[in-house]
């Protein structure tokens, strides 16, 4: 019974509250229990808050004895990856100098979450202040994927996803600067959205106006990522980009109503010369089948000039060496080597370039524009391949298909980085399995902040098949 109440979304377990037939602290204690038991193998938590959560249920429980109007997120848990702030509970962004850093406010995000009566459970594990798309750190070593704990659980987000996929929180709040998001999302089955820029305000970035990274939900489900949009959005002022953005019901937007007939989607499988392993192809072309079924047009776009990665690797490692040069040079011998490889090559981007790769945004910003002036969505892999083994280098090799090529970013996940750059909102959708039995992610791009409609459709995809069933263990 246990296992299974963890295993319920947060949508079934919300109507189970209202109905009285579960409480809160049932529910709390559920999935505490299951994060012990899981953790010594998973390693998804930094800080697990088993006392304050435990506290904050039954807190819950008299309010709704009191008969007090139930909030959007009564009594249900969540996890916070550990590079956004959480008042009085330590946030190390998964490095050392850090490691007992304890914030005196909360994010924004988190801070609605709390609002709407969403529990606390822990901190979840990221790659040194979210840095890579592999989750390890010399704080806390590797997170392990939620389906085969040889593979690494992607990253930035790695903490998050797994979390979610193993049944220990229905709802995690992650991060998003290049694909942390979605990468996980992608190998650990579940969904991971990027909502467009000022959706969700960002409160801790620094470059508010020239931002790409994103504050974000990841779920099991399309309607929980909706219910935690539903609290997480709307403008606020430490956010420019938030400002004037009106919050629509994604509640109903997620709903899984009607068809797709009068939608067209168009699709590119691969950047010209990228490889895609045959089992991802293969599900992506199911995925299309399904879409089609579902009444949508779909039309094929190329991939040519959107191999940005060396536009993203200038804007963001330029940030990452403005922001850590100096921490990299008082703690050195704490800070792993990938890190400090990172920020050295920034080193080699002059003020010009950087200038130059914000011109090249601009650019690819008006490229997405123009499709979607002829299409509504767009539809690519996730991913090129499902996980990376456990030990992946992100400076050594990759194997796609029994070929190895030389640099991870171009080659495993260059279909994240665009949208983090445009703000068009990206979402990675479950939508099979490799040869491998792990999962495959299906990434669809929506409109300029049409946020709403992208749930929608992903919706409706999620409800034509029946991949919600598995699970890891």
């Amino acid at each position: 019974m246990s296992d299974d109440l963890c295993f319920r979304s947060a949508t079934e377990l919300r109507a189970s509250i209202a109905r009285k037939q579960i409480s809160p602290t049932e529910i709390v204690s559920a999935v505490l229990a299951r994060a012990e038991r899981l953790q010594p193998k998973l390693n998804c938590f930094i800080t697990i808050c088993a006392d304050s959560a435990l506290a904050q249920a039954r807190d819950a429980e008299r309010r709704i004895a009191r008969g007090e109007p139930a909030r959007l997120l009564e009594g249900l848990p969540f996890t916070v990856k550990d590079i956004v702030n959480t008042k009085g509970v330590r946030t190390t962004f998964g490095a050392v100098p850090y490691a007992d850093n304890v914030p005196d406010q909360d994010a924004v995000a988190v801070a609605r979450l709390r609002a709407q009566g969403a529990i606390l459970i822990g901190k979840t594990t990221t790659p040194e202040f979210g840095s890579k798309c592999l989750t390890d750190s010399p704080l806390f070593g590797r997170t392990r994927n939620a389906w085969d704990a040889r593979r690494s659980s992607g990253g930035s987000s790695g903490g998050a996803a797994v979390a979610v996929a193993s049944g220990i929180a229905p709802l995690a709040v992650a991060t998003d600067g290049g694909g942390s998001t979605r990468i996980p999302a992608a190998c650990n089955g579940v969904v991971g959205l990027k909502q467009s820029n000022g959706v969700i305000p960002h409160s801790q970035v620094q470059d508010a106006f020239g931002n790409q990274t994103y504050v974000t939900p990841t779920t099991r489900t399309v309607a929980d990522t909706a219910l935690m949009m539903q609290a997480m959005a709307g403008e606020d002022a430490s956010d420019p980009w938030s400002i004037g953005i009106p919050v629509p019901d994604f509640l109903a937007a997620a709903a899984p109503r009607g068809d797709l007939r009068g939608q067209k989607i168009l699709f590119c499988l691969a950047l010209p010369g990228r490889p895609v392993a045959a089992d991802v192809a293969d599900a992506f072309k199911a995925s299309l089948d399904r879409l089609a079924d579902l009444g949508a047009e779909l039309e094929e776009f190329s991939g040519a000039e959107f191999d940005v990665e060396p536009v993203w690797r200038a804007i963001n490692h330029t940030v990452w060496r403005t922001r850590f040069e100096k921490l990299a040079a008082e703690h050195g011998d704490v800070l792993s080597e990938t890190f400090h490889k990172q920020i050295a090559l920034a080193a080699k981007v002059s003020g010009a370039d950087y200038q130059q790769a914000m011109f090249e945004r601009t650019s690819l910003f008006r490229r997405v524009q123009a499709l979607l002036a002829r299409g509504h969505l767009l539809a690519m892999p996730t991913l090129t391949r499902t996980a990376l083994p456990i030990d992946q280098d992100l400076f050594g090799t990759i194997e796609i298909d029994g070929q190895s090529f030389d640099n991870a970013r171009p080659h495993w996940f260059p279909w994240t980085m665009p949208f983090n750059m445009t703000g068009h909102p990206a979402v990675s959708l479950p939508c099979g399995f490799g040869r491998d039995g792990l999962p495959i992610g299906l990434q669809l791009v929506g409109r300029f902040r049409a946020d709403a409609e992208l749930l929608r459709v992903s919706a409706l995809f999620e409800a034509s098949h029946d991949l919600l069933a598995r699970r890891p263990f």
